[in-house]
């Protein structure tokens, strides 16, 4: 089971908070460090000082960490053409001499594209299909030959598909809770499947209808890695998992039910429960990013169990 690290920036969080904390991933032996791609607080947080761009902020990290993967929990494809999209996310690839992967999702947060004049178009599950299509189909075309899309929303002429990424495939993660469109994108494009804030009982019946859409697309069901993003709140005792709770406005009791929480104990026998279904990795949603001695814990109480 890896454990990753994914961050709500949006929430409020400056670039050096971000840079600590992926370090501190690193140095403590996470599988990877992972955002969110929002330009707008949610609920009751200030968002101060303000949104950062999530390919920006990897750019970066790429740059100042050495072994961690790099990714996002999901690029929202309303925010950038896929063409330019695909040479982005190629440049920060070889920036981090091949550490990256892209969490790509059609966007769903309407009220942050009225805040910054984003279109927020309607049809966007049918764009995410030629988004992937394209930025894929880019980084796959050899080198010296052009790519050419002729899709309902996008036109390419010509293209010299060019940057290509340092790997020879940035790993896809396509997730979500949709019961057919989703499976269907999932079987044709990802290499992982991502459900976010799920019940082992939800996780499994979506992991069973992507292994049914990879069967019927001709793939292995095995061929794809399966995942879950869930909130953690761990602490040493009652105490400390009720403050942790306090900081971040959430019940300690619906935390347990709905995310990772309470002692180390009960947290790997939780992932446990998910590893049973096949989950092979965990995304812990880190909420407050100032206490790192959260993340100390996990790693030496949660992590190591699980090694």
């Amino acid at each position: 089971m890896d454990l990753r690290i994914f961050t709500e920036p949006q929430q409020g969080a400056t670039y050096d908070t971000l840079l600590t904390v992926a370090k501190a991933t690193e140095d403590l032996g996470f599988d990877a460090f992972f955002r969110s791609d929002h330009y707008l607080r949610m609920g009751g947080a200030d968002g101060l000082p303000g949104p950062t761009d999530a390919w920006i902020t990897l750019a970066g990290l790429a740059r100042e960490t050495e072994r961690i993967r790099l990714g996002t929990l999901m690029t929202a494809g309303t925010f950038r053409l896929p063409g330019v999209l695909a040479i982005q996310v190629a440049q920060v690839d070889q920036m981090s001499g091949g550490r990256v992967e892209l969490g790509l999702g059609a966007g769903w947060f309407e009220e942050e594209h009225k805040a910054y004049g984003i279109p927020f178009p309607k049809e966007r599950i049918a764009r995410l299909e030629e988004q992937l299509a394209i930025v894929t189909g880019l980084w796959a075309t050899e080198v010296g030959k052009t790519f050419d899309f002729h899709g309902t929303y996008y036109q390419l002429a010509d293209s010299p598909a060019l940057p290509k990424p340092a790997q020879r495939k940035v790993p896809v993660l396509i997730g979500g809770h949709g019961a057919v469109r989703t499976p269907r994108l999932a079987a044709r494009y990802a290499d992982e499947f991502n459900i976010p804030f799920a019940s082992v009982e939800d996780s499994e019946r979506q992991f069973g209808r992507v292994r049914a859409a990879a069967a019927e697309a001709g793939r292995g069901a095995d061929e794809l890695v399966y995942s879950n993003a869930l909130v953690v709140c761990v602490g040493r005792d009652d105490r400390e998992v009720a403050r942790r709770a306090a900081v971040i406005g959430r019940e300690v009791d619906e935390l347990k039910a709905n995310g990772l929480a309470g002692s180390p104990a009960e947290v790997v026998d939780k992932i446990g429960r998910y590893a049973a279904i096949g989950s092979r990795r965990i995304y812990l949603q880190l909420l407050d990013l100032d206490d790192l001695d959260h993340l100390e814990l996990i790693s030496a109480q949660v992590q190591s169990q699980l090694s």
